[in-house]
């Protein structure tokens, strides 16, 4: 690997990291020699991810709810327990909620917003010290944000809470790179369309639908894992080092 790209020495932290955006990045990350904490609510699944993925690096795993402050907060205790800095800090884990208009519930909306939006700054806030430990002006820490081009279009696809928190999440990622570049940390976001997970198998499974849903995508296809792998390592890397409050759609060209 290029030493532009090798994360060699470097830990990360990928919430989510059990499956989907986040297990790719995870992946990649562990590719370029980082060692890489994946964590999730469900410990079994965080232990046999972190099984498998150990052999390709030094993949170790915590349980964690972060649908509450108390949650992160626990993260970041159990964290600081672990090492002494954080270098790369991937913000994936969030949630979705499709009900059509009249019904769509409050319950609905506030869950997606806690998850999506406010456990994401309650994550940074209660790791800024380790990643205040981790960053130079020759290399910052890296925080990176897991938004969506559903934050950027208006194809809601009656998950009417979904985009706003993405949006809402686009804007904290700025803001938040504003702030923190002064203590070298910085914040970008990645902003996919369509990739395999949990969340997209149910028009994966069905062949009309994925026609239809690609038909949208001017590439025609949706995005591999390999492609969100080695976005995500080229913003914790030196190429990513310059590179402070920018949100990049990984689309096939969709928010066009």
């Amino acid at each position: 690997m290029h030493p532009y790209f090798s994360l060699q020495g470097r830990t990360a932290l990928v919430t989510g990291g059990t499956r989907g955006i986040g297990k790719m990045i995870a992946r990649g990350f562990l590719e370029a020699g980082a060692r890489v904490f994946i964590c999730a609510r469900n410990a079994q699944s965080c232990a046999e991810v972190a099984a498998e993925l150990a052999a390709l690096g030094d993949c170790q795993w915590i349980a964690a709810d972060l649908s509450t402050e108390e949650g992160a907060r626990a993260l970041a205790i159990e964290l600081a327990g672990k090492i002494d800095q954080l270098d790369i800090l991937v913000n994936n884990a969030g949630t979705t909620w499709g009900a059509p208009l009249e019904s769509y519930p409050v319950k609905g909306w506030e869950k997606v917003m806690q998850l999506n939006v406010t456990s994401v700054f309650s994550c940074i806030q209660q790791l800024l010290p380790l990643l205040r430990k981790a960053g130079s002006s020759q290399s910052p820490a890296r925080v990176i944000n897991i938004g969506s081009v559903a934050g950027i279009s208006a194809m809601s696809e009656q998950a009417y809470a979904y985009g706003p928190s993405k949006a809402a999440l686009h804007q904290l990622s700025r803001m938040l790179a504003k702030e923190l570049v002064s203590q070298q940390i910085n914040v970008n976001v990645i902003a996919p369309g369509r990739f395999p997970s949990k969340m997209t198998q149910f028009i994966a499974q069905d062949a009309a639908a994925l026609a239809e849903d690609t038909a949208h995508i001017p590439m025609q296809r949706w995005g591999r894992e390999d492609e969100m792998s080695a976005l995500a390592v080229s913003l914790a890397s030196t190429a990513g080092a310059y590179i402070t409050g920018a949100i990049i759609p990984i689309d096939g060209g969709f928010h066009l």
